[in-house]
């Protein structure tokens, strides 16, 4: 009987492992929404971001995640055209330093702009932990929109994530 029982949880484990690294989440068409969110830690998501917010399909834009040592001028540099954005509609986030954290910092902002309609942007891998931690973040009465930015993830990082995304589940369920 034990054995069946791990052969089930193995099983099962393999199953969702398929599901999530065969079926990663795709990026969204680009429509309006009040904001637009970016998780820093990787290429190509502010750069997502800054695609909206030109489209002007968003009015505003937190890049979350940011080091403290970032100034707004260096950052802008990184992306030609895009200093004007960072004087009116782009705020940094300097508070997170995980996926957790930048749900709550996200929350925070949301709530302050009054933010109805949200765009997440992060890397395909990704995508399911931080809306995750997204939902169990913000209010109820907030939209949000997956887009993700597609890459090329190893094995290993999607093993990882994959891994982190169950872990975090089962604490949430603990109530950690």
């Amino acid at each position: 009987m034990i054995r069946r029982i791990v052969s089930f949880i193995i099983l099962a484990w393999v199953l969702g492992f398929a599901w999530f690294a065969l079926l990663l989440p795709q990026p969204a068409a680009i429509a309006e929404t009040d904001a637009v969110v970016v998780l820093t830690g990787g290429p190509n998501r502010i750069d997502r971001g800054l695609e909206i917010l030109k489209a002007g399909k968003s009015r505003k834009m937190l890049i979350s995640g940011v080091d403290r040592d970032v100034k707004p001028a260096e950052l802008a540099a990184q992306y030609p055209g895009s200093a004007r954005y960072f004087t009116c509609c782009i705020d940094l986030g300097f508070q997170s330093v995980d996926t957790r954290s930048n749900a709550l910092e996200t929350a925070r902002w949301a709530t302050r702009n009054k933010v109805k309609t949200l765009r997440l942007v992060t890397h395909d891998w990704h995508m399911r932990r931080a809306r995750f931690e997204l939902d169990r973040s913000l209010p109820n009465d907030i939209i949000v929109t997956n887009d993700a930015v597609s890459t090329q993830p190893s094995l290993n990082a999607l093993f990882k994530e994959y891994n982190k995304y169950w872990l975090r589940a089962v604490a949430s369920l603990a109530g950690i």
